[in-house]
């Protein structure tokens, strides 16, 4: 029987000393809570707000033993869908849960997160790491983030009542698998696989943060979807306003090898791929026609293709 908390499995030294590192890394304060000031400059400010996690990707860090960049998927899970309300990401704070702690890992976790904060341009202000024994098998882990942004009220998006028949959508470069469709590829390849691929599976989501804040004030932007869960069917027709949908042109942009070779083994159908996986298109916006051009010039630094139009009747049609 166990007489103390640390032969129970929770060792609160060790979890005191993972904190310590973290706040050399960041400006945390390490009170009970995080504190921010309202950034100046906003008339009327408002904050949007989101939570996600990595999901089964993380099987494949356990797998291979490269915990290196899921701390950099959780921050853009969280950035990029309050990119699409038009907002800047302001603050993040992380939920660690695991077994056992194992500070070499956690470490690892914790530089991409913070890697990720950098890139998005956010404040780490907080977390929470809880060592949970008997609930998480030896070397698992979960992870999950919360992050808020502001954006000034005329600037929220979708901008609905101004999307058109004839609008065009453009389709920003995904990086890979980002963080969706993992149990789908894990049923595909073998471990042995998986672990070999490892390099190429656990490629971060992209962060769309710093091209596409540049070019919302440049360009009146309508609507912006996050192409995550639920693939091109459930995210890109968000915010469209009753009676329109969209066309998309999946010959439009190159679609990476990976995507083709989980259709080709598995013997899924166009729609289930679209419908699962991001397809190499990690974020959609759509534009006036006019406005094209200026906004591709915009994005030269991210691979950027005309993928679509908006049309009469609902939801997608992929062509």
């Amino acid at each position: 029987m166990a007489k103390t908390y640390r032969e129970a499995g929770v060792d609160v030294k060790k979890a005191e000393r993972f904190v310590s590192f973290i706040k050399k890394m960041t400006d945390l304060e390490g009170s009970f809570g995080g504190v921010v000031e309202l950034p100046r400059g906003y008339k009327y400010p408002l904050f949007v707000s989101s939570t996600d996690g990595v999901g089964t990707k993380l099987m494949l860090a356990f797998l291979s033993g490269n915990h290196r960049t899921v701390g950099i998927d959780m921050v853009a899970m969280n950035v990029n869908d309050i990119l699409c309300r038009g907002a800047r990401p302001w603050f993040f704070l992380d939920y660690i849960a695991c077994g056992r702690l194992d500070v070499r890992v956690m470490k690892d976790v914790m530089k991409g997160i913070v890697d990720g904060c950098d890139e998005a341009g956010c404040r780490l202000i907080g977390g929470e790491t809880a060592e949970m024994p008997d609930f998480y098998r030896p070397g698992e882990y979960d992870l999950s983030g919360f992050c808020v942004g502001i954006v000034e009220k005329r600037d929220l998006l979708p901008r609905t009542k101004r999307i058109r028949k004839g609008d065009v959508v453009l389709g920003l470069a995904s990086s890979g698998l980002h963080s969706n469709g993992f149990s789908f590829v894990r049923k595909v390849f073998s471990n042995k696989e998986l672990k070999r691929r490892a390099g190429q599976l656990l490629t971060p989501t992209r962060i769309y943060v710093g091209p596409v804040l540049s070019l919302l004030e440049k360009v009146r932007v309508k609507q912006i979807a996050h192409i995550t869960g639920g693939g091109f069917f459930l995210k890109a027709p968000k915010g469209l306003p009753e009676g329109l949908g969209l066309v998309i042109d999946s010959k439009a942009w190159p679609v990476p090898d990976i995507f083709l070779e989980l259709k080709r083994r598995s013997g899924a159908s166009k729609r289930e791929m679209f419908s699962t996986f991001n397809m190499g298109i990690g974020m959609t916006l759509i534009v006036s026609r006019r406005d094209v051009d200026r906004a591709l010039s915009f994005l030269e630094d991210i691979p950027c293709y005309v993928i679509g139009e908006v049309v009469e009747g609902g939801g997608v049609r992929i062509s």
